[in-house]
């Protein structure tokens, strides 16, 4: 069950999208954005914040406290566990990952630094192996062996590929043997709790496990993530690169602290400088080398901003999206993002999952609905 804090704050989310207090919305593009997420069937949350001021926060085929699985949507929150050190001087982002975790260094591996790894140029996407990748992605300890027994498939820093599971493990492992406590200890202390997030869980426990949202695939591309994904085991196990179950709401909230440079309602978790480190450009936009796509990457989140390919994963926060805004796809049904000019943040968040490139779609089209939504200003 949802604490009782929780619930109330919930409530109080929900009644103010319907006071003169909430934002201001162009209806006629509400009614469409409302319409198509509705219409794709599935369950789905989905929570817009201006300025604070919360849009819409709704919940179509199930209840606002049911917790969706926010797949590489979790990546950022292993990035900004990393930074929060950093800010506090006990990790320095351009030190090798080995000064930290020596045997990291093997097979070429001990000039692979802190920061490449935020950037996805460590050289390892996957450990030893997608398949095995995948397999193992529930045993932290069978999967940091396989980090440190890994072989390069580039040089540090030199290639931007998409670290599909190894981003999370690495970044988490270093926030253990830096700080002595669990990965997932680290982030519900200094981030969940002082924020008041009772409803993000790193690893689903046992007495919300009823409230978990099951995947359903739209596409046999999607049948192997669904059968994965809805297993208990995985579910409840610690997989920092994509295993935070969550709600849109409390995503939205999260998001809001890093729009206001690390403070929501009065507790500071962050600092702006901090959060500015996090959001910084590391590449240009140039074609990911893991997902065959163009990707534009900061030190922990993808980042958003019109580009000329079609296929250009920014486009998942919108089209006229600025390129400042920042966040999070989650395989192909959900995203996370803040676009600190309009002062907008967007967490919608699906069960449903379509092909990858028609997922991609949809979540680019629910994102312009959301920037149509909110345009006059």
């Amino acid at each position: 069950m949802v604490k009782a804090d929780g619930a109330r704050a919930m409530s109080t989310m929900n009644e103010r999208e319907h006071t003169e207090e909430a934002a201001e919305a162009e209806p006629a593009a509400l009614r469409r954005l409302t319409d198509v997420v509705r219409s794709r069937g599935g369950a789905a949350q989905l929570c817009v914040l201006r300025d604070g001021a919360v849009v819409i926060d709704r919940a179509f085929g199930c209840a606002p406290d049911s917790l969706f699985l926010a797949y590489a949507a979790t990546k950022p929150f292993a990035a900004l566990a990393v930074h929060a050190l950093a800010e506090r001087g006990l990790i320095e982002l351009d030190q090798p990952v080995a000064a930290y975790w020596p045997r990291f260094a093997q097979h070429g591996k001990g000039t692979v630094t802190v920061r490449h790894v935020l950037q996805h140029r460590a050289g390892v996407p996957v450990g030893r192996g997608m398949v095995r990748t995948m397999r193992t992605a529930r045993d932290w300890e069978r999967s940091v062996r396989d980090l440190e027994q890994s072989r390069p498939k580039w040089p540090g820093g030199k290639v931007a590929a998409y670290h599909f599971m190894s981003y999370g493990f690495i970044l988490g492992e270093l926030v253990q043997r830096v700080t002595g406590q669990s990965f997932r200890d680290f982030v519900t202390n200094e981030f969940f709790v002082p924020l008041g997030l009772d409803d993000l869980h790193m690893g689903l426990p046992d007495d919300a496990w009823h409230r978990h949202v099951p995947a359903k695939a739209d596409h046999p591309s999607e049948w192997p993530n669904q059968w994965m994904s809805n297993r208990r085991g995985y579910r409840q196990s610690v997989i920092p690169s994509a295993g935070l179950s969550g709600t849109a709401t409390q995503l939205a909230r999260f998001y809001q602290m890093l729009l206001c440079d690390g403070t929501l309602d009065g507790v500071r978790v962050l600092r702006p400088e901090t959060v500015a480190e996090a959001r910084k450009p590391s590449n240009d936009g140039g074609t990911d080398a893991s997902l065959k796509r163009p990707v534009r990457w900061s030190h922990g989140f993808m980042l958003g901003g019109p580009g000329q390919d079609p296929r250009d994963l920014a486009l998942v926060m919108g089209r006229a999206a600025g390129t400042d805004t920042f966040g999070h796809a989650g395989t192909t049904s959900s995203v996370v993002w803040a676009d600190p000019g309009r002062k907008l943040v967007c967490a919608y968040l699906s069960n449903v999952q379509p092909e990858f490139g028609a997922g991609i779609e949809r979540l680019r089209e629910v994102s312009d609905l959301v920037l149509e939504t909110c345009a006059a200003a």
